[in-house]
């Protein structure tokens, strides 16, 4: 494809030249009430072509970073750069920066065409031109027949991916993620995670993800900064912070199981020693003869697997075609199916 393609010379590792600076905060602090501190003197440097993901819990500090890198919320203190530039009183739309936000914020009165079409109208690209990057963007996302289509006639991946491509199709120097995949479910929340490191990779971009999943962190980022109570506690690459955590964190961080093949192949490695190939007759990683969901059938004879086990303390179904439930304790609930 045309300019669309590029690649980010600043992410090579192997040269003897370091990765150049796109970004960085310097002793950065952010306030709401002027008395206790969201964000407490952040030092950070991203490189170009980076994808660096900020991780913790709710109200650690990582959206309010990822807003005032933004522009949508300005600095208590301190400064941020994008390389020698200051940042702190340019505008959000004057900073050409991509933005994916969790719920998509599509224009739902516009098709797909035309919510992709939109920062480059407002930037009065000639039609030509915004026609040509259109089309590439639309197949690239691989959604040319939804064109047509308005968001709510979409699926919630589909729409996912016509939010990442109006993030892209104007080609900025930075791409910023609020939590893009939360809505979504398992299946297609992994799919996405796949589609937007292949991007990353594809275009060399650089890309800022704030996220309360370890998965989701682990297996994208190249660097993970790990935030708590408005501080980065520790930064490193992946899987640095999971396995030599400096501090523990004061609130939930999501941490969702994952098949431990799926980061290898994100990460573009092959399978660890003794994991197995899905095939065509693969289900779930069951040995062949071995019976549903993997179970010997010497050890777990049919129908086995129905019986019901029944722990005190526990609410149990009432037998009969009605159903119900029978708390411990208080008399049998009303069902349906009783008296008749």
């Amino acid at each position: 494809m045309s300019d669309i393609h590029r690649q980010s010379d600043g992410h090579a590792t192997d040269g003897p030249e370091a990765p150049s600076p796109l970004i960085r905060f310097e002793a950065v602090q952010k306030t709401y009430d002027g008395e206790s501190l969201v964000v407490k003197d952040l030092n950070l440097t991203i490189h170009d072509g980076e994808f660096v993901t900020l991780l913790g819990p709710s109200g650690s500090g990582k959206t309010t970073c990822l807003m005032m890198l933004a522009g949508f919320e300005n600095p208590t203190a301190g400064d941020i750069f994008l390389g020698e530039q200051r940042l702190n009183r340019v505008p959000p739309h004057k900073r050409n920066f991509g933005m994916v936000f969790q719920n998509y914020a599509l224009f739902p009165h516009m098709t797909v065409e035309e919510n992709i079409r939109y920062p480059l109208k407002t930037r009065r690209l000639p039609a030509a031109e915004a026609d040509r990057k259109v089309s590439e963007i639309l197949d690239m996302i691989q959604l040319r027949d939804f064109a047509r289509r308005r968001p709510t006639q979409l699926s919630g991946g589909q729409q996912q991916r016509v939010a990442l491509a109006r993030a892209l199709v104007f080609e900025p120097r930075l791409v910023l993620m609020d939590e893009p995949l939360g809505a979504l479910d398992k299946q297609l929340r992994e799919h996405m995670q796949l589609e937007i490191k292949q991007l990353h990779e594809q275009l060399g971009l650089t890309v800022v993800f704030v996220t309360h999943d370890q998965g989701e962190a682990l297996t994208m980022s190249d660097r993970v900064a790990v935030f708590n109570d408005g501080v980065i506690q520790q930064i490193d690459t992946p899987p640095g912070p999971l396995r030599t955590p400096r501090q523990r964190l004061r609130g939930p961080v999501h941490r969702r199981e994952q098949h431990p093949a799926r980061a290898h192949r994100i990460a573009g490695r092959p399978p660890l020693p003794g994991q197995l190939r899905r095939g065509p007759g693969h289900r779930g990683g069951a040995a062949a003869g071995a019976g549903p969901r993997g179970r010997d059938p010497a050890l777990h004879p049919p129908g086995a697997h129905q019986a019901q086990r029944r722990e005190p303390g526990v609410a149990q179904p009432l037998p009969g075609p009605g159903g119900g439930v029978h708390l411990p304790g208080r008399p049998p609930a009303y069902s349906p199916g009783a008296g008749r």
